[in-house]
């Protein structure tokens, strides 16, 4: 019996192997559809540190901080940037011996390159209607953020050429994030 028994282990995975093809094979009930060439393209909004992908548009801090006020972005970070339940936007100030851009969770601070801020601020703000902001707005949400930190003029233009340019003071020393971990809410009260 022993040796019947070898034999059937040793066949036991090449059988589950061939019955996951099958099932992976079966049919669909008619659930979902392949999406279309159009489909992904409006899905890729990926934007690298080049700033290749970036759509057409502009801003300026001014129409930023407008913006901030029309999309009420003060409800989640405060007034100016500054104590809202969601994290800070704006630098600390410096103690004295202190680095102020020795920060934490401060993604205008933080982003390796201003193309991430963008890519960010497209892809989940404002919170609840995430992807909803023009180009426009979003090219100006980024000037304000990068103005309120001191690493802009309020009145330079931001745009798919400028953008790319900005020299982050955390380019050379990005690390993740250390206090985040998987399945932590977003924002107190937030699901997971």
């Amino acid at each position: 019996m022993a040796p019947f028994t070898t034999r059937l282990l040793r066949l036991l995975p090449i059988a589950m192997l061939l019955g996951g093809v099958t099932l992976a094979q079966s049919q669909t009930y008619g659930l979902g559809k392949t999406p279309t060439a159009e489909e992904i393209r409006a899905w890729d909004i990926s934007i690298s540190p080049t700033g290749e992908e970036l759509p057409p548009g502009r801003g300026t801090a001014v129409e930023g901080a407008q913006v901030y006020q029309l999309k009420a972005c003060s409800a989640c970070h405060g007034e100016k940037g500054i104590g809202g339940p969601a994290p800070r936007l704006v630098k600390l100030d410096a103690k004295p011996g202190g680095d102020a851009w020795d920060l934490g969770r401060i993604l205008p601070i933080r982003a390796p390159y201003a193309t991430l801020i963008w890519d960010y601020t497209n892809r989940a703000m404002p919170l609840g209607a995430e992807g909803s902001l023009t180009a426009d707005e979003v090219y100006a949400l980024t000037a304000y953020m990068l103005y309120i930190n001191d690493l802009i003029s309020e009145d330079m233009v931001i745009d798919a050429k400028s953008l790319p340019k900005i020299e982050m003071p955390n380019r050379t020393a990005f690390a993740p994030l250390p206090d985040w971990k998987p399945g932590m809410p977003r924002l107190p009260g937030y699901p997971h």
